[in-house]
């Protein structure tokens, strides 16, 4: 039985690929893609990026060799920054609510 983190990992890595392959290099998302699994796989995000200038300001961040695509390394970047800062976020509210008591 995996743990946790490997279970986030393997869904990390699947939710990559299971958007990457559906047109043109299967190891990269086009535009399409990244928006594609924006939309469904995190829609809290996504909603706050709807107009079509932030999400080219977004691939552009994330496409860091200006391919036009997004690789697993540039992916991998994003959700380590998404994840830094849920933590902050968590952080902060924790030390709001110590304050509070």
């Amino acid at each position: 039985m995996t743990n946790p983190l490997e279970q986030a990992l393997a869904v990390m890595v699947s939710t990559f690929h299971k958007y990457s392959a559906k047109q043109g290099d299967k190891f990269k998302l086009s535009k399409a893609e990244l928006k594609e699994l924006l939309t469904k796989e995190l829609p809290s995000f996504q909603s706050k990026q709807t107009d079509d200038t932030e999400f080219q300001k977004i691939m552009n961040d994330l496409d860091v060799n200006k391919d036009n695509e997004v690789d697993f390394q540039e992916y991998a970047c994003f959700l380590a920054c998404v994840a830094m800062s849920f933590n902050d976020f968590f952080k902060d509210h924790c030390q709001k609510q110590l304050r509070k008591k």
